[in-house]
């Protein structure tokens, strides 16, 4: 049985999480808000491994309402659902490494660049950065 005992600082520190990350959540429907008064709300062992889910799937790079999604599927009957989502996922991924591979070399190149100029010619960084052309070395 998932005995309430955890308050929302308490159900916070364990998952590592602040309160307003937990109310945030609350508002967004990823975690529900238990019933009772005011100061007596309790939360359980299922809240807490929920806050755990949230927070590594966002550290595996699903945005919120991607994990919404994912809390919505069962862990017996949606593997399909799972794979193509992590699929989806590392897809997303290796677009971003390839856009960041080409924004390092672009960089790179510009230090190069900069570093091999005479003083007297305006700075490649700069200069490529103002958008009035591109780098006279690229």
């Amino acid at each position: 049985m998932d005995s309430p005992n955890l308050t929302i600082g308490r159900l916070a520190r364990a998952a590592g999480v602040g309160v307003e990350t937990v109310r945030y959540y609350q508002r967004r429907g990823l975690i529900g808000t238990p019933s009772g008064a005011a100061g007596a709300r309790r939360y359980g062992q299922a809240a807490l491994d929920r806050l755990r889910f949230i927070r590594h799937a966002q550290r595996l790079g699903f945005s919120l309402d991607e994990v919404a999604g994912l809390l919505e599927l069962d862990e017996m009957s949606d593997r399909n659902a799972a794979r193509k989502a992590a699929q989806d996922k590392l897809r997303e991924i290796e677009e971003k490494l390839t856009r960041l591979e080409a924004m390092r070399q672009a960089l790179a190149e510009l230090v190069r660049c900069c570093e091999a100029g005479p003083g007297a010619e305006p700075c490649p960084i700069l200069h490529t950065l103002s958008g009035t052309e591109e780098s006279p070395h690229s």
